[in-house]
């Protein structure tokens, strides 16, 4: 079944999806680095969201707060990791909130610390938390989207790989 993945399509995919608009933070990385880490072997898991993020940014632009982005997305892959033995509805949705709630609490850190739109204050770290929190409704909508998407679109075409007269079955 590993051979229904292809790694280069799937970051073609996440590229495009992150390029088209969107609401802010309404993004795939999230869910790519969930799926990767539950379905491929560790070392694609962790570099391919990474790879379509950069690549994906190459359009975008880079930023002072990078670092802490990419590692967010590092930590929901190895989150990802943890699922390859487990996986079910419950445990992936908690997966994803996790993992934007890692996201928000990292990336917004980085904001405050490096960006200088803050006082370097802990009423500056808490002004940019609460700011944040539009955004974060969104990480979080978006992050169980397309975690959804990856891990749903990868199970049907499993089930259709395996018996393609029972996959669509309603039984």
């Amino acid at each position: 079944m590993k051979n229904l993945i292809n790694p280069l399509l799937i970051i073609l995919v996440t590229v495009v999806l992150r390029l088209l608009p969107h609401p802010p933070n309404f993004a795939p990385i999230a869910g790519l680095a969930l799926f990767g880490g539950a379905y491929l072997n560790k070392k694609y898991a962790l570099i391919l969201p990474l790879i379509a993020l950069f690549a994906s940014d190459l359009f975008i632009g880079f930023h002072s707060t990078m670092p802490f982005v990419y590692g967010s997305f590092l930590l929901s892959g190895l989150i990802g990791l943890g699922l390859q033995s487990k996986k079910s509805v419950p445990t992936v949705f908690g997966a994803s909130l996790l993992s934007s709630v890692l996201f928000f609490v990292i990336t917004n850190f980085g904001v405050w610390a490096v960006s200088g739109m803050y006082a370097p204050t802990i009423e500056g770290l808490v002004k940019c938390y609460t700011l944040a929190l539009p955004f974060f409704r969104n990480t979080l909508l978006g992050d169980l989207f397309y975690t959804g998407l990856f891990f749903t679109s990868y199970e049907l075409a499993r089930r259709v790989a395996q018996n393609p007269k029972k996959a669509i079955s309603l039984r």
